[in-house]
């Protein structure tokens, strides 16, 4: 392409007015003024903090739902609420949100505790320093700071996947080291049954409030998503039909917000380099193939070794025409790629918990059979598109090329 062809088409995009008015109102990160369908979330957690308005430190709380549920965006609208009338009210209350699930930023005990420091000013190395000095220097700080503090640890349940919930013992208890300050824990997770794989003394030491946050249905999303096009787009850039449809695909991800607002991003950016006048439906199918494409290979991404051999195991089987099968099937394949790539091979019972997970984030489909007196198996199949198992078996390959060379 020539400098000439690249300038008109950056001319043409610089002087068009586009179909977006606000693109950022569709992001996840952004909070609105109205949250829909959230209202009784909303004041039920404004309830369980506001005793730090009279210096009283509240029960840690711990907050459940499925991605896309509204829960960080809830705890963004409470705490930013919060902070504002601490601030006008004098009282001290310092609120502190983190991602554990950041890399490099908070997916490991040392890089949260160098994160949370990091929030009182004190600046710490990438590495180098014990976590017990990094820990003195947070109590430190604390005691210093003084008043409440308020620690939002968001997707905790992938940083005590990935360290153990030992530190999540140790934040519980820091109370026990303060004398004029106070420090509520506030952890977000994904998974409803989090909080009972803890260690029993963790549990005990916890206190805490629950709250769990349902997904959206159809109907709920199609607002969510009516009253983000009021600001996000031009007038009549979006059909209703094209927020119905981006609804109802949502609804059946799980009631998934982010997916819904993902969806008429998506379309929308795809019908702004056509150059078409509005988002149709065809722009939403475009889109979704899209999304399912990028979600499905960062999900790959991101799992261990030992889940992406067995997920390679499974593709490699899928590819020799093999349906319904069976976790023995799955494992005995496992076990050769695992020597052949010099890994330890786990046990049969610990690839069948792997089975369940990558069938808990959509990658397979994994259905428990029963065969009567022998006990129950799994029924494995993948049901994606060739596409997308295509991109899955290159994302592995460059993993394992030695096991891919006979894939």
């Amino acid at each position: 392409m020539t400098q000439r062809s690249l300038n008109e088409i950056f001319s043409s995009y610089a002087n068009s007015a586009g179909l977006f008015r606000a693109k950022d109102t569709l992001s996840a990160d952004f909070t609105p003024e109205n949250i829909p369908h959230r209202k009784k979330q909303i004041r039920e957690l404004a309830l369980m903090l506001a005793p730090v308005l009279r210096g009283e430190k509240p029960s840690n709380v711990f907050i459940y739902g499925k991605t896309g549920t509204g829960k960080s965006l809830c705890i963004k609208k409470v705490s930013n609420s919060l902070q504002e009338t601490a601030s006008n009210s004098s009282k001290k209350v310092k609120i502190i949100y983190v991602n554990c699930k950041m890399r490099k930023v908070a997916d490991t005990e040392y890089r949260l505790l160098a994160q949370l420091l990091s929030c009182f000013g004190i600046e710490v190395p990438f590495t180098g320093l014990p976590t017990n000095t990094l820990y003195k220097q947070l109590f430190k700080m604390l005691e210093k700071n003084g008043g409440n503090v308020i620690l939002v640890l968001d997707e905790i349940d992938a940083l005590l996947e990935k360290v153990g919930d030992d530190i999540l013992y140790t934040l519980t208890r820091i109370n026990q080291e303060l004398r004029g300050a106070k420090t509520t824990i506030v952890g977000i997770s994904n998974k409803v049954s989090f909080i009972d794989n803890l260690d029993p003394r963790i549990r005990s030491s916890l206190s805490e409030e629950e709250m769990i946050f349902p997904p959206y249905n159809a109907n709920e999303l199609r607002d969510i998503l009516i009253e983000r096009t009021k600001t996000a787009f031009s007038e009549e850039a979006v059909d209703y039909a094209v927020v119905t449809k981006c609804a109802a695909l949502a609804a059946q991800e799980h009631g998934d917000a982010r997916k819904a607002l993902d969806l008429l991003r998506v379309a929308a950016e795809l019908a702004e380099r056509e150059n078409a006048e509005k988002v149709t439906e065809r722009h939403v199918d475009v889109a979704e193939e899209k999304l399912d494409k990028d979600r499905i290979i960062e999900i790959v991404r991101a799992q261990p070794k030992q889940s992406k051999l067995v997920m390679l195991s499974i593709l490699s089987l899928h590819k020799k025409g093999k349906k319904n099968m069976q976790t023995g099937e799955v494992y005995e394949l496992y076990e050769k790629l695992a020597i052949q790539n010099g890994l330890k091979t786990l046990t049969q019972r610990r690839v069948s918990d792997l089975i369940s997970e990558l069938d808990v984030l959509g990658v397979i489909n994994a259905s428990v059979i029963s065969k009567g007196r022998y006990g129950r198996t799994r029924k494995i199949n993948i049901q994606l598109s060739q596409k997308i198992v295509s991109l899955m078996s290159k994302t592995l390959g460059h993993e394992f090329p030695e096991a891919f060379i006979n894939f």
